[in-house]
């Protein structure tokens, strides 16, 4: 990264960190949908872990968060790209472009909000499961090991979304940077383990590489990991996708403001 890109990418990353710490109202919704989830799936389906077949050593809270947690990278990461779109209607961010030596520091500055995002909340999330009696049978290798697969998630999702923000520059596409990662989201083994499910929702699941993480991140919390190779492997690859997506859209972008 040179020094331009470097300076661009961190005044970015300034800004909308005390932004986004500057409005609670910003930071609330982001950690009440994951928990709100985390209650409506650990504490009101409890029941499904008495299901023949359903067999995870750490118990259906600790199965349920792996699911919230990256739910939360994802939608950590998606909202960096609905920033950008906010501040291309104000203007800063096509003055910004203007200005910029190096434009590429603006997705990185971005993305790299989202993961500060992301670090804040997850640490908000992990202390409160904890407190509620969550079990965690791995050890410290394992925590992190389901850190950095919601990091990278977290990531992807903010490449994916800015580039959409670069492509169309407007708020108006805010649902349709949700939309999609919602629906890879829930085509995954999210209440029950893969081999529980059938149907069309096992073979949709089967493909989606949204379960290798899953698969992973809970075997990490049980202390017995698996996949672990697959799923970082997945999860590099589209976070390389979705960096090319994102900078071909800034070309683009380019092109438009001149």
């Amino acid at each position: 990264m040179s020094g331009s890109t470097a300076q661009v990418a961190r005044a970015v990353l300034r800004r909308t960190t005390i932004h986004t710490y500057k409005n609670p109202a910003i930071i609330v919704p982001a950690l009440a949908f994951p928990l709100v989830f985390l209650v409506a799936f650990a504490g009101g389906l409890s029941a499904v872990s008495s299901v023949p077949g359903f067999d995870f050593a750490a118990g259906y809270t600790a199965f349920q968060f792996v699911f919230v947690f990256l739910q939360m990278s994802a939608f950590g990461g998606i909202f960096s790209g609905y920033r950008l779109a906010e501040d291309f209607e104000s203007g800063f961010a096509r003055r910004l472009m203007v200005a910029a030596p190096q434009r590429l520091g603006l997705i990185i500055g971005y993305t790299l909000a989202g993961l500060v995002r992301f670090a804040l909340i997850g640490v908000i999330l992990w202390v409160l499961a904890l407190a509620t009696g969550m079990q965690v049978l791995g050890g410290v290798l394992d925590v992190l090991g389901i850190v950095a697969l919601g990091a990278l998630v977290s990531a992807a999702c903010a490449l994916w979304s800015i580039g959409l923000a670069l492509r169309y520059r407007t708020v108006d596409i805010g649902s349709f940077m949700q939309t999609p990662i919602f629906v890879l989201l829930f085509i995954a083994p999210v209440y029950v383990p893969l081999v529980l499910l059938s149907g069309w929702i096992h073979s949709a699941a089967s493909i989606n590489p949204f379960t290798l993480l899953l698969d992973a991140a809970r075997g990490f919390i049980t202390g017995e990991p698996v996949k672990v190779i697959a799923a970082f492997a997945a999860a590099l690859g589209i976070l390389a996708l979705m960096w090319v997506w994102a900078t071909s859209q800034l070309r683009r972008a380019e092109r438009a403001v001149g």
